[in-house]
């Protein structure tokens, strides 16, 4: 047997307070009446109380006060075996981190904005392992696949793109670490569903991850892109180092401050391939929770199964027994029925 909330067991420490503090009480009160009447005078004038019934009642009402407490306690007697799959599906986050995501045309810009929906949707996994590549012209398992989401989110607030060796954005790399990840996960933990989900604004200089990503759908990964941006785009402020205030614009070669945009055409490319989808965030659009949906609509393999033995809480049992003994308390007559009274006088 065992409980489920033990600590309202010391209530049960309070009867014999309860019962001294009433003893007290009662021993005062004689004290006090023998002051005006003699026993044998009092006796008399209580000739229609029943002693013994009074201390039933307080019997029963003592009773059921430790009957509560028990039930309070929830005692929980005899075990139920169950057998429970556990699912989950392998879910990598891939974050652009190149320059262009510090454009603030979303605010407070692309990359904050991406942190913030990326937690939306780690609030909304169970059981599910999620991972985190970062990426630019390189890309890196900045958390492997892991079912600890505050170590998750741990890395992600860290990722920027000061990290990175470079700046511009390339999706093969991109690519390849995932299939990289992916096998990895597949040797130490079986074969459970896949999905990418990538957080771009679609830049892309190189244009040259046909091949990598034609081996993420061999592999039967789900891609789900996420563009982050505006058509119209918007400029990408350099920040002092040392005061960390803001210091100018990025320019190109030609002394011209440059200008980012949401390319959403290739996101969207690499989510059909796949089977997947695409969804924007803008300053008016915010489709992540269309994402989320998507998540759990997709079928999740079991990866374990495992018999669960759970204890059956009766709490009923000692509060049917507390209801009983305030009942009987309430209903055993203290004093003598109204003909007994009559004959007792008639003697």
């Amino acid at each position: 047997m065992t409980w489920d909330a033990p600590a309202y067991l010391w209530l049960i420490l309070l009867l014999p307070l309860i019962y001294g503090i009433s003893w007290f009480l009662k021993y005062r009160l004689r004290k006090k009446r023998e002051r005006y009447f003699s026993d044998q005078l009092f006796t008399q004038l209580q000739n229609n109380v029943r002693p013994s019934a009074l201390r039933a009642r307080e019997g029963l009402f003592f009773a059921g006060l430790f009957f509560l407490f028990i039930a309070l306690a929830g005692p929980k007697i005899g075990t139920e075996v169950r057998e429970v799959s556990r699912e989950q599906l392998d879910l990598i986050v891939g974050l652009d981190l190149s320059l262009s995501m510090l454009a603030e045309d979303v605010r407070p810009n692309r990359l904050e904005k991406a942190r913030f929906e990326i937690n939306r949707m780690v609030r909304n996994l169970e059981n599910d392992r999620i991972g985190l590549i970062v990426f630019t012209g390189h890309a890196m398992l900045h958390c492997p696949l892991t079912t600890d989401y505050s170590a998750f989110r741990m890395f992600l607030d860290i990722a920027e793109p000061g990290i990175m060796p470079s700046t511009t954005t390339d999706f093969q790399p991109l690519f390849r670490e995932a299939v990289s990840a992916f096998e990895s996960s597949d040797r130490a933990q079986g074969n459970p569903a896949r999905v990418l989900a990538i957080f771009s604004d679609g830049e892309d200089h190189f244009d040259r991850f046909s091949e990598p990503l034609q081996q993420l759908l061999d592999m039967g990964v789900y891609i789900f892109t996420v563009g982050i941006g505006t058509e119209e785009g918007g400029r990408i402020p350099v920040i002092n180092p040392e005061t960390g205030g803001f210091r100018d614009f990025y320019r190109d070669r030609q002394g011209r401050v440059v200008t980012t945009r949401l390319e959403s055409e290739r996101l969207q490319e690499m989510a059909d391939m796949s089977g997947g989808q695409y969804f924007q965030i803008s300053r008016t659009a915010h489709n992540i929770e269309g994402f989320i949906r998507q998540l759990d609509r997709l079928d999740r393999r079991t990866f374990a199964t495992e018999e669960i033995t759970r204890y059956q809480n009766r709490y009923y049992i000692p509060a049917f027994f507390s209801l009983l003994c305030f009942l009987a308390a309430l209903f055993i007559p203290g004093y003598k029925p109204e003909e007994t009274r009559k004959i007792n006088r008639n003697e």
